[in-house]
């Protein structure tokens, strides 16, 4: 497994809790890195060789406002191209988004932009244009996510759909229609024999998909995690290579619905019934709403 990127999940709190996120961020999870815990991370990156993009995440990075400037700058000083990605909450007006970035001007490759109306009464809050103004004044490139509800329809240009896993599976897939289980051969999104990014989460969890760990890096080096993993062979993308979640459910003899939202949903589903079975796998709790 070679790869390039390295998604730092900095806490699992957000300011907001919002029905279509994978790891159920709200003001009350708990799980925030440290500045030992980055250096850590950053390090064991540095180590493999092949890591050029470091990405902080939440969550809500910038809950934690000491630590994710501290972490940007270590990670940059190490080498690496460095990313954000924000639900710029703070961005209450232009000054006060001027103030927000300016410590990182000069140091961030990009700043990723969550506005749609699962955060927002907008899809372009207002919070969003002020950032992008005081970002484009600091000379920081912005990106844009905006992902559109299931019942509004057709997405408009620019918006992504909603994948049913984490909380949006609990929360949103009854207003999807739904298809049969058995059709669910692929994983849609994930590149599960060569990932190429991967997250790692404040208690050392290496995630190839949300809430579905190669390992730990705070017991295992990541370069020993990279070096040994056999996506064939691992107990849950290797059902999920060979034939979706549809293989998942048939190779522990699931039990299922007769329809689901879309592939997610129905791997969301099997891999709660198989927590028991593989605890270190399907990790943490967090990931899971519990």
């Amino acid at each position: 497994m070679k790869l390039t990127g390295l998604h730092l999940l900095l806490s699992y709190q957000c300011t907001f809790e919002c029905d279509h996120c994978f790891v159920w961020g709200s003001p009350w999870q708990s799980g925030t890195m440290s500045l030992t815990d980055i250096r850590s991370i950053l390090q064991q990156a540095g180590d493999l060789g092949s890591i050029t993009t470091i990405y902080f995440e939440g969550g809500e990075p910038f809950l934690y406002y000491a630590t994710l400037l501290d972490g940007v700058r270590m990670a940059v000083a190490a080498g690496f191209q460095a990313g954000i990605v924000t639900n710029v909450y703070w961005a209450t007006s232009e000054e006060d988004a001027l103030a927000c970035l300016r410590p990182f001007a000069g140091l961030l490759h990009d700043v990723t932009i969550s506005s749609d109306l699962f955060h927002y009464s907008e899809k372009l809050s207002r919070q969003a244009t002020q950032a992008t103004s005081a970002a484009a004044k600091l000379g920081i490139p912005i990106s844009m996510i905006s992902i559109a509800r299931p019942a509004d329809g057709q997405q408009a240009n620019g918006e992504g759909g909603v994948m049913f896993r984490g909380r949006a599976a609990a929360k949103l897939a009854a207003q999807a229609p739904l298809r049969p289980w058995d059709a669910m051969t692929q994983c849609p999104h994930e590149k599960l024999a060569a990932p190429g990014r991967v997250h790692v989460d404040a208690l050392g969890n290496l995630h190839i998909c949300q809430g579905i760990s190669l390992g730990n890096l705070f017991r295992t080096p990541l370069s020993d995690i990279c070096t040994h993993y056999d996506p064939a062979m691992h107990p849950i993308t290797g059902p999920l290579l060979q034939g979706g979640p549809a293989e998942l459910v048939r190779r522990y003899d699931l039990p299922h619905a007769a329809g689901y939202a879309d592939a997610c949903h129905l791997c969301d589903e099997a891999r709660r019934a198989l927590r028991p079975r593989f605890p270190e796998v399907l990790t943490p709790d967090q990931m899971y709403g519990v």
